[in-house]
């Protein structure tokens, strides 16, 4: 491909989009800086021009900068958030033109062809750019050019805001821009410095063939690039998966049975969406427009990822049973406003997954009516403290570690789980655990008898004692006393007792008892 094809492509390379985003939200006076952790250090990611006026750099360890700028104010960076901004402004440049792609972590590449004169022109369009980003308040440099390479050269090198080059003079404009401009491996522009080709249009008369050998083909292969003797593409970003449908209806309905025959047709046409892209719905809202043009939203919520459309409808039937349809209602639309990955997994003979699943409906059926968030399980915790070794936390969104898998599929994990570790006790645990209760007792062994909650107990059998220490990295007020010596106690009377002696301030408790 040629400079001559007249293909323009436009480069937006945002300088202090980190930094930009954050100020965006909470503005600050003065030097103001993103850190982010490299190895043991704390560094500069991004920052402002307050910063870099006081003497700051990227890459300048948090510690000097601060020596340098007492009055410094920082941060940490967030890349996760600062990618997602990206993609807000990949789309707010599709008002340029259709073709819009990423260009690393801080820029953009429009491929502008045609669509310059919508505009009013190259110059015009660049203007535009500057003009709204600097009303966003955010810092941007822009170039134009025949070729990908060139625009990025102009956008990060040329002087000013905004740099052009017109059809056909990319030699021109790139030739006294630095090397660096050629997108090049820091080792390569210092090898082409001590050879003394510091600008693209020395570099562009010399002779290649040197160049090849000293460098390798990579060295060439971005100069012609950049003057268009070899093509590169301007990869637009997939736009994100929408998931729903709709349907309209010719003759209104108001029959529950007919909309749930609705609801039915949606959700199969929805679930061939999920399982394409292999994703799971965790949230789904049905959208009823009335005749009137009002409208009734049923929101359902899922204990787990879902596309399986016959186990999903029957969990619909309750919201639909208090819908008022008016009179009549003309237009279904069902859309998945949360969804989560659901990758195909091999079945086995074993493992059929049909008892979870029906815990899973289960826990759904319950949500919709009292909540997800209070239908609760154990989970266990990383802790020795017998009160502290579990969590208690809503079951739709513990996971299967938590205990959703039941039958042979539990069996298997929770063998898996027992060789990591994962709520592994080395002596029994009571079914409940309570408060410790105080009972009279003397000695380091349980007394005999005991009295507890009114009852006289008769110990036949004692196992312990099982010492457990206090996380001292815990102001935990129940072990205060120190050390714990538990005890098993089997009683005549039927009842199995866990007390513990505190040795150190010696008194006895009950805190459990065992099935």
């Amino acid at each position: 491909m040629s400079a001559g094809t007249g293909r323009r492509i436009a480069s937006m390379w945002f300088p202090r989009l980190p930094s930009d985003r954050v100020l965006r939200a909470t503005p600050l006076e003065g030097p103001f800086a993103l850190t982010l952790r490299e190895g043991n250090t704390e560094r500069i990611h991004c920052l402002n021009p307050a910063a870099e006026a006081a003497g700051l750099a990227r890459g300048m360890g948090l510690a000097d900068a601060r020596a340098f700028c007492p009055a410094l104010m920082t941060d940490p960076a967030r890349p996760d958030r600062e990618a997602r901004f990206l993609e807000v402004l990949r789309r707010w440049a599709m008002r340029y033109c259709p073709w819009v792609g990423t260009d690393g972590a801080d820029g953009l590449v429009l491929d502008v062809t045609g669509s310059a004169h919508l505009m009013g022109g190259e110059e015009a369009m660049l203007d535009d750019m500057a003009t709204r980003a600097a009303r966003a308040g955010l810092t941007l440099r822009a170039g134009l050019a025949d070729t990908r390479g060139a625009a990025w050269a102009l956008a990060h090198h040329a002087r000013g805001a905004t740099a052009r080059a017109a059809p056909g003079e990319t030699a021109q404009a790139l030739a006294p821009l630095p090397v660096t401009a050629l997108r090049l491996d820091p080792a390569e522009v210092a090898g082409l410095e001590r050879l003394g080709l510091r600008t693209v249009g020395a570099l562009e008369a010399a002779a290649r063939a040197p160049l090849a050998r000293r460098f390798g083909p990579g060295l060439l292969v971005r100069l012609d690039q950049a003057m268009g003797r070899q093509g590169e593409a301007v990869s637009p970003a997939g736009e994100a998966p929408h998931y729903a449908t709709r349907l309209t209806l010719p003759e209104p309905i108001g029959l529950e049975a007919d909309v749930m025959e609705g609801t039915r047709r949606l959700l199969e046409r929805l679930c061939e969406k999920l399982d394409h892209q292999e994703t799971g719905a965790r949230t789904l809202c049905l959208t009823l427009r009335r005749v009137d043009r009002d409208s009734r939203q049923v929101e359902l919520r899922l204990a787990a990822p879902m596309r399986d459309p016959v186990r999903i409808l029957p969990l619909f039937r309750r919201g639909l049973e208090g819908v008022d349809a008016g009179y009549g209602i003309d237009q279904m639309r069902l859309e998945a406003t949360l969804v989560e990955p659901l990758p195909a997994r091999q079945l086995s003979p074993r493992a059929t997954g049909g008892d979870r699943a029906r815990v899973e409906d289960l826990i759904t059926r319950i949500g919709t009516r009292i909540g997800l968030e209070n239908v609760q399980r154990f989970r266990p915790a990383d802790s020795h403290i017998p009160e502290r070794a579990f969590q208690v936390v809503p079951a739709a969104f513990a996971g299967p570690e938590a205990g959703m898998e039941v039958g042979a599929e539990a069996a298997a994990h929770s063998a898996n789980r027992a060789g990591a570790g994962a709520w592994a006790a080395p002596r029994p645990r009571p079914l409940r655990l309570f408060p410790p209760e105080p009972i009279a007792g003397h000695g380091p062994r349980p007394p005999a008898p005991l009295r507890w909650r009114r009852m006289s107990l008769t110990p036949v059998r004692v196992t312990g004692p099982e010492r457990i220490a206090p996380e001292w990295w815990f102001d935990l007020p129940g072990w205060r006393r120190g050390l714990r010596d538990y005890w098993m106690v089997d009683t005549r009377e039927g009842r199995r007792l866990w007390l513990f002696h505190t040795p150190q301030d010696p008194a006895w408790f009950v805190e459990g008892e065992f099935a």
